[in-house]
């Protein structure tokens, strides 16, 4: 089944406090898993930030809410149990408990004004949304830190998309250049003198430049990089792996604009030679990560409580 939202997670996080007992955060986690029927694969589902596991991240949500509220508390670091207020609500019998849920506690509004919830928040510049919308955190099921992340993705696609009609647009010399600098950039090629010294130098069969593995030249990768507007297809794969061949060269990197068939990526499975595929999507990707062709403009930090800091609280 689908991993449940937060808001979902609410009231049976509730209720399995509702035994009274202090129960330990991830043996929670576990019970609910199990209780949704939550597979191996959606447990390893992470945050498109790469953060976190999005279950666990949804019940630590859920957990944070319920606890502004004071339904739930914790004494010890890791565990929490149910207060009276928790009880109160669960001998309602409700049938959900979410946010609305949650307004008619002072608390849980005061912890909403001081994230400042009620402030209009836009996702994304390309979403023609009026400045005056209802909060995000207020429409979605989304904890925080997913909405987080969905922004930081649409941007990011957004980069990424105009980064590609740049690149396609540039003349094979600065394409050449641009393979340079993001292969040194990723710690190919010694230095970018040495870099520059072996792209487009080789123009054997298929190779466009040889460059060092490492920074002690340990090994040789031999580079083929085409502005391409149609699909790669095997035959072209083909005349790379041979021009490898004739080198006695057994490293390789394929780089283009565009993309590669099907048979073309099952062709560099089937051969000796290690060829690396790179389409025109994964090039601009690998350049924003490296900043290549990009520069910052602002960092933002999500920071979490170092528990380790309290350990010696007591001592």
């Amino acid at each position: 089944m689908a991993i449940p939202d937060y808001q979902t997670l609410m009231l049976p996080l509730l209720r399995l406090a509702g035994d009274e007992k202090e129960h330990r955060f991830r043996e929670a986690v576990d019970q609910l898993s199990t209780e949704f029927n939550i597979s191996d694969e959606e447990r390893s589902t992470m945050l498109p930030s790469g953060t976190a596991p999005l279950f666990d991240n949804r019940v630590g949500w859920a957990r944070t809410y319920l606890k502004q509220a004071s339904l739930i508390e914790s004494r010890k670091r890791g565990f929490f149990h149910i207060t009276q207020r928790g009880k109160t609500l669960l001998a309602t019998n409700p049938m959900r408990v979410d946010n609305s849920t949650l307004e008619q506690y002072p608390e849980y509004l005061a912890f909403k004004l001081r994230r400042g919830e009620e402030k209009a928040i836009t996702l994304s510049p390309t979403q023609n949304l009026p400045t005056t919308q209802k909060s995000v955190f207020e429409s979605s099921d989304s904890t925080p830190e997913e909405l987080f992340s969905q922004a930081y993705l649409r941007l990011r696609n957004n980069l990424e998309s105009e980064l590609l009609e740049q690149v396609k647009a540039s003349s094979p010399a600065f394409f050449e250049r641009l393979v340079i600098d993001l292969l040194v950039g990723m710690g190919y090629g010694g230095s970018r003198q040495d870099a520059g010294r072996a792209i487009g130098k080789s123009g054997d069969g298929g190779i466009d430049g040889i460059i060092k593995e490492d920074k002690l030249g340990l090994d040789a990768i031999y580079i083929q990089a085409k502005r391409w507007e149609g699909t790669v297809g095997r035959p072209e794969i083909q005349k790379f792996a041979g021009a490898l061949q004739g080198q006695r060269a057994n490293k390789g990197v394929f780089i283009t604009t565009s993309t590669f068939s099907r048979e073309a990526e099952e062709y560099v499975g089937l051969i000796s030679s290690k060829i690396i595929l790179i389409t025109g999507e994964q090039l601009t990707s690998l350049m924003v990560e490296h900043n290549v062709g990009v520069s910052p403009i602002s960092k933002f930090e999500l920071k979490r409580i170092d528990s380790d800091y309290f350990e010696g609280e007591n001592i």
